[in-house]
C-alpha cells in the first residue's frame, strides 16, 4: 500500500505524530501536505494569541484567541502545554486531544520546540500520551537555507529575522530529544520522509495487538 492509502491496522493504538523544528524549517508546510494526502490523520488545532497571517483561518490553522481568553483557559487547566514565543501565547487544548486519542483517531500536531519538550515530559507520566506520542524534528541542513526561508516569507522585519535565527540556533540543541531527525529538502522530500515515519509507527509492536 502507498503512504496515501495506508494498510489498515485493526484494533491498534493511535499515533500522535508531533512535527517540530525552528521557525522556517518547513514544519507547517509538511503538516499541510500530510493532512491533504493522508485521510486517516486529523490535525490538532492549537491556540495562539498572535494575529492571523495572510490566508490563515480561525479554527483551521489555529484558534486565534484574545490574551484574556487564553489566560482563562490556562487558569482552568484546559491547555495541555503552553509557551510564550516572540511575545505571543501558544497552547494545546487538552480535552479535544485526549478525547480523539481515546476514540482511536491518529492525530497530527505542529508545535514549537519548547512545547514539544513539555509534551515529551508529560508523556513520561501519562500512559495515553506515552503510548501514542511520536516526535519528529525537521530542520534545514544549513543555517543559510534557514535564513533564506525566513527572508522569503516577506512578513518579518530585519530584527525579527535576526531574533528567529538566534532562537533557531538554540533550538537545534534539542534535536536529539526527538524520536526522529529529518533534514528538510524539497516539499515533496519532506512529505515522503515524514509520511514514511508515520506509516512505520502505525505498525510498531506496542500498537498492534497480537492475534
Amino acid at each position: 500500500m502507498t503512504a496515501e492509502n495506508p494498510t489498515p491496522v485493526p484494533n491498534r493504538r493511535p499515533v500522535l505524530l508531533l512535527v517540530t523544528g525552528p521557525s522556517g524549517s518547513g514544519k507547517t508546510t509538511v503538516v499541510r501536505c500530510m493532512l491533504e494526502r493522508l485521510p486517516g490523520l486529523a490535525r490538532v488545532v492549537t491556540c495562539t494569541t498572535r494575529p492571523p497571517r495572510p490566508g490563515e483561518q480561525d479554527g483551521v490553522d489555529y484558534h486565534f484567541l484574545k490574551p484574556e481568553e487564553f489566560e482563562r483557559r490556562l487558569r482552568e487547566g484546559d491547555l495541555l502545554e503552553h509557551a510564550t514565543v516572540y511575545g505571543h501565547g501558544y497552547g494545546t487544548p487538552r480535552s479535544g486531544l485526549v478525547r480523539q486519542l481515546e476514540a482511536g483517531q491518529d492525530l497530527l500536531l505542529n508545535l514549537d520546540v519548547q512545547g514539544t519538550l513539555t509534551l515529551r515530559r508529560l508523556a513520561r507520566e501519562d500512559r495515553l500520551l506515552g503510548d501514542c506520542l511520536v516526535t519528529v524534528f525537521l530542520t534545514p541542513g544549513r543555517r543559510e537555507e534557514l535564513e533564506r526561508r525566513l527572508r522569503g516569507r516577506g512578513t518579518d522585519p530585519e530584527e525579527a529575522i535576526a531574533r528567529r535565527l538566534a532562537v533557531a540556533r538554540e533550538e537545534l540543541r534539542y534535536a536529539t530529544e526527538c524520536d526522529y531527525l529529518v533534514w528538510s529538502g524539497t516539499i515533496e522530500e519532506d512529505y515522503r520522509r515524514v509520511a514514511a515515519i508515520y506509516e512505520a509507527e502505525r505498525w510498531r509492536r506496542h500498537r498492534v495487538p497480537l492475534p
